[in-house]
């Protein structure tokens, strides 16, 4: 009879596996703050625990690039920039009809990535649209996945202010969610004026109602002139509030992303901090999922402002 085998490993294995995890666990219990209060110091090396964490909000500088300061956050930012145009090369260096692994799954979210535009802004726009969410969302989401790689945030090197991390996630720097959201911002004025033209104006400014109010007046027609100014000065007020959204959204994107990603790194810390070692593993993997998920909120928010960007004013008011 064949030996029979538990997620692709003989019982013995398993097993050695199994008691391997529980004593790191045991010992990463006994040897954080947890385990102290509870059963004092037992005597274990200092090495085995981790520092108390210090989480600081502004990055930190590494060193200068002609008397431009660069940050820790900005050296992974790098990194990413760097990873991702690597990637695309190594898979798309050597195409194949039938594709093996990596040019499998890289085809699949480019191409899961290309149908979610074509459904929400139609075959033309989600053509137009599609380089820049993508980006936007590879971006986003493997300076999430990047950042939970070691290094991060344990490395340290020693500057003119001080000893410093050499990497830290990106994401957790206000500045780079700050910079994604005005890039974002930029496209979508940018293709709604050259859709839709002056028109495009027109929902952030509409004074007509309110011109032909007056000119009702002037006519010696008051009572259509009044309710012209009166619907005239509505539609002035959600001008107003319609250009101060487009504004809001910048706030909204930039500390929707910094927040989570920021509160993520924090929980890692405590994590790694209480219970050294095994016990932030499954928040690594929460960690992976979120990257995941605040890259699509990004990238599919940004997909939707381009859509309403480019739709007809009329086709709204109907």
């Amino acid at each position: 009879m064949p030996k029979r085998r538990y997620l692709g490993c003989s019982p013995p294995v398993l097993t050695g596996i199994l008691v391997v995890f529980l004593v790191l666990l045991v010992v990463g219990f006994a040897i954080g703050p947890l385990g102290k209060s509870m059963f004092g110091d037992l005597g274990l090396p200092s090495w085995l625990s981790v520092p108390k964490p210090e989480p600081k909000l502004p990055a930190e500088e590494v060193f200068h690039l002609f008397n431009f300061p660069i940050t820790n956050t900005i050296l992974a930012a790098w990194i990413t920039i760097i990873f991702l145009v690597g990637f695309s090369y190594a898979v798309t260096r050597r195409m194949k009809l039938i594709p093996g692994r990596l040019q499998a799954a890289f085809e699949f979210l480019l191409g899961w990535l290309y149908d979610l535009c074509r459904s929400v802004a139609g075959e033309e726009n989600g053509r137009k649209f599609f380089p820049i969410v993508a980006t936007i969302f590879l971006f986003v989401g493997f300076n999430a996945w990047l950042g939970l790689l070691p290094g991060f945030g344990s490395i340290t090197v020693h500057t003119a202010e001080g000893e410093a991390h050499l990497l830290r996630p990106a994401n957790t720097d206000i500045n780079m969610p700050l910079a994604l959201a005005l890039a974002s911002f930029v496209f979508v004025e940018f293709f709604g004026l050259r859709t839709l033209g002056l028109r495009y104006l027109s929902k952030f400014i509409n004074v007509r109602e309110f011109l032909a109010g007056v000119r009702q007046v002037f006519k010696g027609k008051f009572k259509a002139g009044l309710l012209g100014l009166f619907s005239g000065s509505i539609s002035i007020f959600t001008g107003f509030v319609e250009g101060l959204s487009e504004f809001i959204r910048i706030i909204s994107l930039t500390f929707r992303l910094f927040g989570n990603m920021t509160a993520g790194e924090i929980l890692l810390l405590v994590a790694a901090f209480l219970v050294p070692w095994l016990f932030a593993l499954p928040f690594y993997g929460l960690e992976l999922l979120i990257g995941f998920i605040q890259a699509l909120i990004f990238g599919g928010l940004t997909l939707i402002f381009l859509t309403l960007a480019v739709a007809p004013h009329e086709e709204e008011a109907h």
